[in-house]
């Protein structure tokens, strides 16, 4: 079994529901209130704690994990510099990294050894405004800020990730500009090649990056627009994630209201879209479950999360139910359950 957790946030709260591992299907069981407008959530490596980011007060909470009931149990929380829009614990998980595009710059806390994370910052990173999310790569040596270019300068900040202090340095090069204004904002790494894919928000598009796993930068390889040819409507992209398997990404499209998938080759990383899939109004929000077989996404005009079945040969989403959820989700959270004796 595994548990889907959702910030409401307009709400106020964190919804919980239990998520079926052969049908895909949603229960509803739990809400947990969480003050100041909920939004980015992520999950500790070992799947015992949570973390949600308060965008209404500069706040992070801290959640363990009841990892047989999914209940969550407040624990701390700290101050924050900005409103955060990422969170993403290092890959060792003694540190949480923020990034904040109204403050312009990304932030590194210690994590306690009870697993909530401690204030004030160990660090703060000034960069620009327009930064969108933050990551450590598998090796937990290289981080990546990303930078929109509404706002913002249209790059990616490169940095050297030190583990055990969790210090972040800029790299060489510290920034790496798109030809075109692109406007990265999330990422994701594929899951065995030396590839990194950004999603676009200005130019609707994702691009694949070849990753120096010896020095940590990256260099464009292919760029591909989410949206179908002709489309001329209005349209943004936020997250962005690919299956275990490596075989297929998706993208979810603002405006055009659809999820953007793409079939990944396995020897290069390079992209063929596979179609577009209709979901709800203003899909801001999605995650892919953990097997990579179902997909959730939640719709922020709508405050509805539709469900979809992934085609493990096509890479296709194959509609399945819609559940009501509350007003303005902002973040779609699973992680999987103790497994069952």
């Amino acid at each position: 079994m595994s548990f889907v957790y959702i910030s409401v946030s307009e709400e106020d709260r964190v919804a919980m529901l239990l998520m079926d591992d052969e049908t895909g299907s949603l229960e509803p069981i739990a809400s947990f209130p969480v003050p100041g407008r909920p939004a980015p959530m992520a999950v500790h490596p070992s799947g015992r704690y949570i973390y949600v980011g308060r965008r209404g007060d500069n706040r992070v909470s801290s959640f363990s994990v009841d990892r047989e009931s999914g209940d969550l149990t407040e624990i701390g929380e700290a101050a924050l510099m900005s409103d955060p829009c990422y969170m993403a614990a290092d890959r060792r998980g003694r540190f949480l990294l923020s990034s904040y595009y109204a403050g312009g710059g990304a932030a590194v806390h210690r994590i306690g050894s009870g697993g909530a994370v401690a204030g004030p910052a160990a660090q703060w990173i000034e960069t620009a405004t327009g930064a969108h999310s933050i990551q450590t790569d598998a090796s937990n040596r290289f981080a990546f800020v990303p930078h929109i270019a509404d706002k913002g300068p249209n790059a990616i900040f490169q940095f050297r990730f030190d583990e055990e202090t969790g210090r972040l340095t800029p790299n060489s090069p510290a920034v790496l500009t798109p030809e075109s204004e692109d406007g990265p904002r999330h990422f994701c790494f594929h899951p065995s090649l030396d590839v990194l894919y950004t999603s676009n928000e200005q130019d609707c598009s994702v691009t694949a990056y070849r990753l120096d796993r010896s020095t940590g930068a990256l260099n464009a390889l292919q760029t591909v627009s989410t949206l179908p040819e002709g489309y001329t409507g209005d349209n943004s992209c936020a997250q962005i994630q690919i299956t275990p398997s490596g075989r297929f990404l998706y993208a979810p499209n603002r405006g055009h209201d659809t999820i953007a998938g793409f079939r990944v080759d396995t020897a290069t990383g390079l992209l063929e879209p596979i179609g577009h899939t209709p979901t709800e109004r203003m899909p801001r929000a999605f995650s892919l479950d953990p097997s990579g077989r179902f997909l959730y996404a939640a719709g922020l005009d709508t405050g509805r999360l539709a469900s979809y079945r992934v085609d493990q040969s096509s890479g296709g989403l194959a509609p399945l139910d819609i559940y009501p959820i509350g007003a303005a989700p902002m973040w779609v959270l699973i992680a999987p359950g103790r497994p069952l004796s």
